[in-house]
């Protein structure tokens, strides 16, 4: 039988130090991108490719990721009764979008361990990781490219991009071989990938980023891998070891990702999404061009 992609898991037990003092109080998965949350934008990437049942990896502090996917019936009632129906439209879109469902990682001991916790949730079937730190803006969503090649393949597909010269240390990175497919130069069957190494060292220059999708066989995988650094049990071992029992595909996906995580990125991220905007992007343009840099 055809296996099929509809579960996705959000990894969002992290405590944000980046971004402190802002995150001292609030999730860095709630942080604005303009005007919606991080991790919005990978729900709805995730519900654009087939997705209907989600689940949020949470932790202590992390109650408004709940609350913003819930029912806000005193928000709703006032924006009702003061005729704000655009506005009201938006709220209930959120709340009607997804059923979700939480889990709780109670200490912050790797993502590896963050993805075992929905064990129970997402059973017997094959799933998807994203990590709302890594935004894509894809005309496809970049999830959904990565379904297709699921779907042919039937293996764990990971995404993957090239990041060029040193910067390469600063990821897990793939040694891979190509693979003839419809996808074309775009598809690589994986042999190995190494976390973060040297850039005299690293395999090639195709870095993992924050989309996965796994197959059920990764939960024994992680279930048996040794913590690293820290008491931490790390994804990237556990698929090093579903490697060793069946095939894994890279993809290079189309589109640009964003890494929101990190200062910069988040700030890049703003403003380049703000300029797409039709209410915004015009006079923010406008207001750009006028600054003397």
């Amino acid at each position: 039988m055809t296996m099929q992609v509809r579960k996705a898991v959000f990894p969002a037990a992290g405590l944000g130090t980046r971004f402190l003092p802002a995150t001292k109080a609030q999730p860095k998965e709630m942080l604005p991108l303009v005007d919606k949350p991080i991790i919005q934008y990978g729900v709805e990437e995730a519900m654009a490719s087939g997705c209907d049942n989600i689940v949020i990896v949470t932790g202590r502090g992390k109650q408004s990721i709940e609350d913003h996917f819930d029912v806000s019936y005193e928000l709703e009632k006032m924006l009702e009764e003061r005729k704000k129906t655009d506005l009201l439209n938006i709220v209930r879109s959120i709340s009607d979008m997804i059923h979700v469902a939480y889990v709780r990682q109670k200490e912050a001991l790797g993502l590896g361990h963050a993805v075992l916790m929905a064990r129970e949730l997402v059973g017997n079937e094959p799933f998807a990781v994203l990590l709302a730190d890594d935004v894509v803006d894809a005309k496809v969503p970049c999830l959904k490219q990565m379904v297709e090649v699921f779907n042919e393949m039937q293996c764990s597909v990971i995404a993957t991009q090239v990041v060029e010269g040193k910067a390469i240390s600063s990821y897990g990175v793939l040694d891979v071989k190509p693979v003839s497919s419809r996808f074309g130069e775009r598809l690589f069957e994986i042999k190995n990938m190494v976390e973060k190494p040297p850039f005299e060292e690293a395999p090639s220059n195709l870095a993992i980023v924050g989309r996965y999708i796994l197959t059920p066989a990764i939960f024994d995988c992680l279930s048996n891998t040794q913590t690293g650094a820290g008491g931490e049990l790390q994804l990237t071992d556990g698929m090093r070891l579903l490697l060793q029992q069946e095939k894994m595909y890279a993809y290079v996906y189309e589109g640009k990702r964003h890494d929101a995580g990190d200062k910069l990125g988040f700030l890049k991220a703003t403003v380049e999404f703000a300029l797409k905007r039709e209410d915004l992007g015009e006079p923010f343009r406008e207001y750009l061009k006028g600054l003397k840099l």
